[in-house]
């Protein structure tokens, strides 16, 4: 009963906030257009969203350089001091118990360093 209610009362919420709700047989699907609207449909926070989105760019950018270098995963291990095994499964999209702090330095042994601006935070509606 309460899983019910859980998913009620955040469908509910979804749609208040104009996501787009994608019916596939008996799953639905929520379609959201950026990290933050992400954050708000998983019910993370928007501090979450911030950190999600900084190590979203930091592993594509990551990603492209490793393509465009044509490199193997054990090159780039070897050039960022880190196992085969992390590159992997940062290419492969896995950054979980990654830090930002080893996706930097990847980043940094690939020849590009992150150049980081500030903005005000925008007010939530």
């Amino acid at each position: 009963m309460e899983l019910i209610s859980y998913v009620s009362d955040m469908r509910q919420s979804v749609m208040s906030r104009n996501v787009k709700l994608v019916e596939m047989g008996k799953t639905e699907v929520y379609v959201a257009k950026d990290v933050s609207e992400l954050c708000d449909i998983i019910d993370l926070t928007p501090q979450d969203a911030i950190e999600l989105e900084f190590r979203g760019k930091l592993k594509d950018k990551i990603k492209a350089a490793v393509k465009a270098k044509k490199l193997t995963h054990e090159q780039v291990a070897k050039l960022s001091g880190t196992s085969r095994t992390k590159i992997t499964a940062i290419l492969n999209g896995n950054t979980s118990g990654v830090s930002s702090d080893l996706l930097l330095r990847i980043l940094y042994s690939l020849g590009f360093q992150a150049k980081v601006s500030f903005a005000p935070v925008r007010a939530n509606p």
